[in-house]
């Protein structure tokens, strides 16, 4: 099963980072955000990625492209020019960087990917967010229910739109949080392919006309997570992260 990252934003609410690069590319711990994830993924034996690339979408391709070049030691003869690494990080991944546009909305970054998608469903989240979501407990719950899509719901720290849900049926997505309201979507999805149809244009948000007719038909299932799960929105959030990092033991590291 293949995951897709969705890496396009220009990630304005933390503009003192994303002039410079796009938010997954904004280091946390010494590595780009996105490679946490990716790490996260890959210890559920997810090593197929597709990147949805928009704003920068150079510097996320610069940074894969030369993946091994910065992750080892190198040994270079000027004279005959070969090279050869110590490499110490070996990542069993396969990446594709797809640049979807700069102004796509969510929705449509996914409509544009939709040929690289192989079989009936894919896991996809946002690639600013880090948690240590049960992967495979994840799937196997999307598989026994059988409906187009599984978000992951988790507890919010306050500011996020909030979800409804009845025996975890997706009910209703709001966007703003009542103080009754406990879960809210923390994205790590597994969606059918056939969800992709609600997309009637690329300038529509995912999270809003979509998902919200998909959870209209009954089709929007919520896997509870209980764990860690924090976004990076703003430049507090990076600082936040930053410093569990460093601490080389952070609530979502998995591998």
């Amino acid at each position: 099963m293949k995951c897709v990252l969705l890496a396009g934003g220009r990630g304005t609410r933390l503009s003192e980072e994303t002039h410079l690069l796009p938010k997954p590319m904004i280091e946390i711990g010494e590595k780009p955000i996105i490679w946490h994830i990716m790490k996260h993924y890959s210890v559920y034996g997810i090593n197929e990625f597709i990147i949805c690339a928009g704003y920068k979408a150079n510097v996320i391709k610069d940074y894969f492209l030369n993946y091994k070049a910065n992750n080892s030691s190198l040994h270079i003869d000027l004279n005959s020019n070969e090279v050869s690494f110590e490499t110490k990080h070996e990542e069993n991944w396969k990446v594709s960087i797809v640049d979807t546009g700069l102004e796509t909305n969510t929705a449509g970054r996914l409509k544009l990917i939709q040929n690289y998608i192989d079989g009936e469903s894919f896991l996809m989240t946002y690639g600013d967010g880090v948690g240590d979501v049960n992967i495979e407990e994840l799937i196997k719950f999307h598989n026994n229910h059988g409906k187009l899509v599984t978000l992951t719901a988790t507890i919010p720290e306050g500011r996020f739109g909030a979800i409804s849900l009845e025996d975890n049926k997706v009910k209703s997505i709001k966007e703003k949080l009542d103080t009754a309201d406990k879960f809210i979507n923390g994205g790590f999805f597994v969606i059918n392919k056939k969800a992709l149809d609600y997309i009637e244009n690329i300038n529509q948000q995912w999270e809003m006309e979509p998902l919200t007719k998909i959870a209209k038909d009954g089709q929007l299932m919520a896997f509870k997570h209980r764990g860690f799960w924090k976004a990076m929105d703003h430049l507090r959030d990076k600082n936040q992260l930053d410093e569990l990092a460093s601490t080389n033991n952070p609530p979502w590291k998995t591998w």
